[in-house]
Protein backbone atom coordinates (compact mmCIF):
# COMPACT_ATOMS: atom_id res chain seq x y z
CA UNK A 1 0.00 0.00 0.00
CA UNK A 2 1.02 3.68 -0.28
CA UNK A 3 2.49 3.05 -3.87
CA UNK A 4 0.59 5.63 -5.23
CA UNK A 5 2.98 8.21 -3.70
CA UNK A 6 5.54 6.26 -5.77
CA UNK A 7 4.45 7.83 -9.11
CA UNK A 8 4.73 10.77 -10.51
CA UNK A 9 1.30 12.86 -11.41
CA UNK A 10 -0.25 16.54 -12.16
CA UNK A 11 -3.68 17.97 -12.73
CA UNK A 12 -2.82 20.33 -15.38
CA UNK A 13 -5.90 22.88 -17.37
CA UNK A 14 -3.64 23.03 -20.95
CA UNK A 15 -1.31 19.17 -20.46
CA UNK A 16 -0.21 19.29 -23.93
CA UNK A 17 0.82 22.94 -23.66
CA UNK A 18 2.30 22.50 -20.51
CA UNK A 19 4.34 19.24 -20.98
CA UNK A 20 5.54 20.78 -24.24
CA UNK A 21 7.43 23.52 -23.02
CA UNK A 22 9.40 20.96 -20.13
CA UNK A 23 9.98 19.24 -23.72
CA UNK A 24 7.57 16.35 -22.96
CA UNK A 25 6.57 14.57 -26.04
CA UNK A 26 2.60 13.34 -25.29
CA UNK A 27 1.10 10.33 -25.71
CA UNK A 28 -3.03 10.40 -25.01
CA UNK A 29 -4.71 7.35 -24.28
CA UNK A 30 -7.90 7.04 -25.96
CA UNK A 31 -9.92 5.02 -28.21
CA UNK A 32 -9.76 6.93 -32.11
CA UNK A 33 -9.74 6.11 -35.04
CA UNK A 34 -6.15 8.12 -35.32
CA UNK A 35 -4.64 5.68 -32.31
CA UNK A 36 -1.51 3.55 -32.96
CA UNK A 37 -1.20 0.63 -30.70
CA UNK A 38 0.62 0.31 -27.28
CA UNK A 39 3.17 -1.62 -28.40
CA UNK A 40 4.19 0.71 -31.19
CA UNK A 41 7.70 1.37 -30.71
CA UNK A 42 7.88 5.18 -31.57
CA UNK A 43 6.29 6.88 -28.25
CA UNK A 44 9.10 4.03 -26.18
CA UNK A 45 11.62 5.71 -28.27
CA UNK A 46 11.37 9.40 -26.76
CA UNK A 47 13.46 10.57 -23.87
CA UNK A 48 11.08 12.30 -22.25
CA UNK A 49 7.44 10.89 -22.29
CA UNK A 50 4.33 11.92 -20.65
CA UNK A 51 1.15 9.59 -20.42
CA UNK A 52 -2.52 11.66 -20.48
CA UNK A 53 -5.55 9.32 -19.00
CA UNK A 54 -8.56 10.60 -18.86
CA UNK A 55 -12.06 10.42 -17.13
CA UNK A 56 -13.41 6.44 -16.99
CA UNK A 57 -16.58 7.87 -18.96
CA UNK A 58 -15.80 10.63 -20.84
CA UNK A 59 -12.23 10.24 -22.02
CA UNK A 60 -10.07 13.14 -22.93
CA UNK A 61 -11.36 16.18 -24.40
CA UNK A 62 -11.20 16.43 -28.17
CA UNK A 63 -8.63 19.10 -27.70
CA UNK A 64 -6.09 17.38 -25.66
CA UNK A 65 -6.26 14.37 -28.21
CA UNK A 66 -5.28 16.28 -31.14
CA UNK A 67 -2.82 18.28 -29.44
CA UNK A 68 -0.86 15.17 -27.98
CA UNK A 69 2.19 13.77 -30.14
CA UNK A 70 0.86 10.26 -30.13
CA UNK A 71 -2.37 8.82 -29.76
CA UNK A 72 -2.57 5.77 -28.15
CA UNK A 73 -4.98 2.56 -27.48
CA UNK A 74 -4.64 -0.86 -25.80
CA UNK A 75 -5.21 -3.31 -27.99
CA UNK A 76 -8.57 -5.29 -26.98
CA UNK A 77 -9.89 -8.77 -27.77
CA UNK A 78 -13.31 -11.13 -27.36
CA UNK A 79 -15.70 -7.81 -28.15
CA UNK A 80 -13.90 -6.02 -24.87
CA UNK A 81 -13.89 -2.09 -26.09
CA UNK A 82 -12.75 -0.26 -22.93
CA UNK A 83 -10.94 -1.13 -19.65
CA UNK A 84 -11.54 1.04 -16.69
CA UNK A 85 -8.66 4.23 -15.85
CA UNK A 86 -6.98 2.24 -13.05
CA UNK A 87 -6.57 -0.60 -15.51
CA UNK A 88 -5.50 0.98 -18.49
CA UNK A 89 -3.18 3.17 -16.95
CA UNK A 90 -1.43 0.07 -15.17
CA UNK A 91 -1.13 -1.21 -18.69
CA UNK A 92 0.26 1.73 -19.84
CA UNK A 93 2.61 2.30 -17.32
CA UNK A 94 4.05 -1.01 -17.71
CA UNK A 95 4.79 -0.73 -21.40
CA UNK A 96 6.34 2.56 -20.35
CA UNK A 97 7.92 1.57 -17.22
CA UNK A 98 11.64 2.53 -18.39
CA UNK A 99 11.11 6.25 -19.33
Amino acid sequence: MGSVFLVPWAWLDAPANSLHELNFKTVAMALSDKAIPLDDPRPAAEPRLAIIMGTEGDGLPHETIEDADYIVKIPMYHNVDSLNVAAASAVAFWQFRNK
